[in-house]
């Protein structure tokens, strides 16, 4: 699950990271009266208005101003709430629609008032899987694209990788401090930073934080100026809190609806939709269907005991897809009969209507063959196989076709 800016903000600072200060506003009137309250605060005029919505980037999409004065922050934040922002992280890219801005953060300037004593860093902590472990991946290289960094200048992007049974140690700290060229004052405040911020990672169960730009200010303070964060949902009913914090206008509509009836939905750009049980099962009819010559259209597991009533809430967000052109249906019948499945299957079919992509359905375990004669009896264009070889080739057939 993935966090606002400010909401992330809220959470490091809970445990004692450094933050660039800032208040949220959802309208113009909102924004004024925030923008006041942190003038009288800070005691300057200068602010920035950043655009809250879940993708990178916004500074290059126009969702990131700095406001000198009161009428340039008006002019700022009238602009970017209600825009339509793009950026190559929003749906479609910079040709997409883009995402439409509902909150701004008002915040300080940290940068000021020695611009160029500062400093930008890049920190994100995340899983290794294959190393089976968490990992600081950091580098000078701060306020850039880190993919561009790490393609063209490999040696500027630094690994500390911490071993689970001892977590972060002191000396790891410091190296990371010496690495990023630091000395005197902003080493110590860059040990502190990156304990906190390991500190709230696993203390949030978290699988992802990325503070881009990190910042030394003219002062030696380091201060997490942007925070990207994504929560582990396996682990989110450890933090009712936190489960709050979800912003479902910034999903896949789709896949908040698909959420709602208890099916684990994921949106795909291919052109064959699938319908399976069980989470390994469905990788693997993924796989299939490429090896048939098709594109996977989406991630579809309906749970170990679909119904007719899940089945056909299933088949409705499948086909909303335009790209399908086909749909498999994969089941392995262990806690739910197939047979049970394929009257569900069947039963949709009828009450849906107008189904003008074929369907293959392949049931395999408890009376799948009891299935596989409901589904040939039924008189509907629904082909049925047992074995997956052959569930693959009538993808390929029917693709072809």
């Amino acid at each position: 699950m993935n966090l606002h800016e400010y909401q992330g903000k809220a959470l490091l600072k809970s445990y004692g990271v450094a933050i660039q200060e800032g208040l949220v506003a959802e309208n113009s009137d909102e924004a004024l009266s925030v923008y006041h309250q942190l003038r009288n605060e800070t005691g300057t005029d200068f602010v920035v208005v950043k655009a809250q919505i879940h993708a990178g980037g916004r500074g290059k999409g126009g969702g990131v101003k700095l406001a000198k004065n009161e009428d340039e922050f008006k002019t700022h934040a009238g602009n970017i709430l209600g825009m339509m922002l793009k950026t190559p992280q929003t749906p479609g890219g910079l040709e997409g629609p883009g995402k439409l801005v509902r909150k701004v953060l008002v915040a300080e300037d940290v940068y000021a008032p020695d611009f160029d004593a500062c400093k930008e860093f890049y920190v994100s902590i995340l899983m290794d899987r294959e190393r089976k472990c968490n990992v600081i991946v950091y580098s000078t290289e701060g306020g850039m694209d880190i993919e561009t960094v790490a393609e063209e200048t490999p040696h500027l992007v630094h690994k500390e990788y911490i071993d689970p049974t001892l977590g972060l140690q002191g000396f790891q700290t410091r190296k990371v401090a010496f690495n990023l060229g630091l000395s005197g004052k902003a080493f110590k405040e860059m040990t502190r930073f990156i304990a906190s911020l390991y500190k709230a990672f696993v203390g949030s169960d978290a699988s992802l934080f990325e503070i881009n730009p990190c910042l030394k200010t003219g002062d030696d303070r380091i201060v997490a100026v942007d925070c990207k964060v994504a929560l582990d949902e396996n682990a989110l009913f450890r933090h009712k809190d936190l489960a709050e914090l979800r912003d479902t206008d910034e999903e896949d509509p789709t896949e908040v609806e698909a959420k709602s009836y208890g099916l684990n939905y994921v949106n795909l750009d291919g052109n064959v939709g699938c319908m399976v049980n069980g989470a390994g099962l469905a990788m693997a009819t993924m796989d299939i269907i490429k090896l048939s010559g098709g594109e996977p259209a989406n991630f579809l597991d309906v749970g170990g005991t679909a119904d007719a009533d899940r089945v056909e809430k299933a088949f409705r967000i499948i086909l909303r897809d335009p790209k399908v052109k086909a749909i498999l249906i994969n089941i392995f019948g262990g806690i739910v009969r197939c047979d049970r499945v394929a009257q569900g299957v069947v039963d949709a079919y009828k009450n849906m209507g107008n189904i003008n992509v074929p369907i293959i359905v392949r049931l395999q375990g408890t009376n799948a063959d009891i299935a596989k004669q409901i589904i040939d009896d039924s008189g509907l264009e629904v082909h049925s196989a047992i074995l997956l070889q052959e569930a693959a080739d009538l993808v390929k057939s029917v693709l072809d076709n």
